[in-house]
């Protein structure tokens, strides 16, 4: 019996997580939960799965919480709660739920206590790679990938041996945008943005696919995943989601995985490695896809992905940068304040403003977080 922690529980990888842990029953356990504020459907959560914990970060909804809460769970609410939960608890699998900067802390102390991180953050490994990759092979740590690319390069590369590795090949469902010209993106509506054609997501990760900084983001974790140089990293449109992604070998050889839509695989996946176990989940039907496709990205329309690739090679807190930018400047336009076209020149801006630090520590990276926040919080 595995108990398991989830950063984010009520977002969409967190839902999807109890999903899994519900049909397993006899593997699993549920140890901690953490949210932001959403304790409607983190009551629920409780009945169901009975946690030891639960931390919120907002106080007031953590002290409504306790008195509808019948159960004997711990409600634990403060300014470091996150870290405090992964650093002090039972448990044996961190899924890394949480969007954004904030799910760096609380995994790094789960890496150093040597457990499983299931990662769905992709953030940690954006702006913190290297210091990342070191705590995982300095505690006998694991990270395996809950993004449905990452999962599926990890799958390819199972019994494989790295160096006959050519090119690591992601793929991408283009968003909601793929067909529209760039001119589009001036009065392109929050609506039209959210309106992702393949995935159910958060609000934050749908407009990166849009802009495809998703995908951008994802490249450089697969830098820091794989190990692998950002020559050998690419991008291609498969819009019907279908391959999550392919490995190319030295011979020529592709090894893809596939599958439907559904983030429930590669999280059943990233819990239950190196075992398969049998499930009754919706299978792929290929007669009735009928057709895969393939085209490359058009870099020049989508900006984000072209400035990921700048970072990666640029090294440093670049990355920081980039990925705390695009946090600011996502949120600016989901509340109106900037055009869907403003989101790249913002991020553009960040970088070329503020400064770059080879080699950063920990405390850099959080420094560099700040100061590109309060950046772009400040331009008009």
């Amino acid at each position: 019996m595995k108990k398991v922690l989830i950063l984010g529980s009520t977002g969409s990888i967190g839902v999807n997580a109890l999903n899994v842990i519900r049909k397993f029953p006899d593997r699993f356990s549920v140890a901690g939960l953490t949210v932001n504020s959403n304790i409607s459907v983190l009551s629920e959560q409780i009945k169901e799965f009975n946690p030891q914990f639960v931390v919120i970060k907002d106080k007031n909804k953590a002290k409504e919480l306790s008195e509808i809460v019948n159960q004997n769970v711990e409600i634990i609410s403060s300014e470091n709660a996150l870290v405090e939960a992964a650093q002090k608890y039972d448990y044996d699998i961190l899924i890394g739920a949480i969007v954004g900067f904030a799910g760096l802390t609380p995994t790094i102390e789960a890496i150093k206590r040597g457990k499983r991180i299931a990662l769905a953050n992709k953030e940690t490994l954006v702006v913190a790679g290297e210091i990342v990759t070191r705590l995982v092979a300095e505690n006998g740590a694991e990270i395996i990938p809950v993004d449905s690319e990452h999962s599926a390069i990890y799958q390819c590369l199972v019994g494989e041996n790295l160096n006959e590795v050519e090119k690591l090949i992601l793929t991408a469902s283009g968003g909601p945008f793929l067909n529209k010209e760039k001119s589009f993106f001036d009065n392109a509506t929050v609506n039209e943005a959210l309106n992702h054609p393949n995935w159910k997501m958060g609000s934050k990760i749908t407009i990166d696919s849009a802009t495809m900084m998703n995908k951008g983001l994802e490249v450089i974790e697969a830098h820091w995943l794989f190990g692998l140089p950002v020559e050998k990293i690419d991008v291609v449109i498969h819009p019907q989601s279908i391959i999550h992604s392919m490995v190319q070998f030295v011979d020529g050889s592709i090894k893809a995985q596939m599958g439907l839509p559904d983030m429930k695989l590669p999280i059943q996946y990233a819990l239950t490695f190196p075992e398969r176990l049998s499930n009754n989940f919706e299978r792929t039907n290929l007669p009735l896809i009928n057709n895969l496709t393939f085209f490359e990205p058009d870099f020049d329309k989508f900006e984000c992905l072209k400035l990921a690739y700048l970072a990666l090679q640029t090294g440093g807190t670049a990355p920081c940068i980039l990925n705390a930018a695009n946090e600011i400047a996502v949120d600016k336009f989901l509340k109106g304040f900037i055009r869907f076209s403003e989101i790249p020149k913002l991020i553009n801006k960040a970088l070329d403003k503020i400064e770059n630090h080879s080699n950063p520590d920990i405390e850099t990276i959080i420094e560099c977080d700040k100061l590109t926040r309060e950046f772009i919080n400040n331009l008009n």
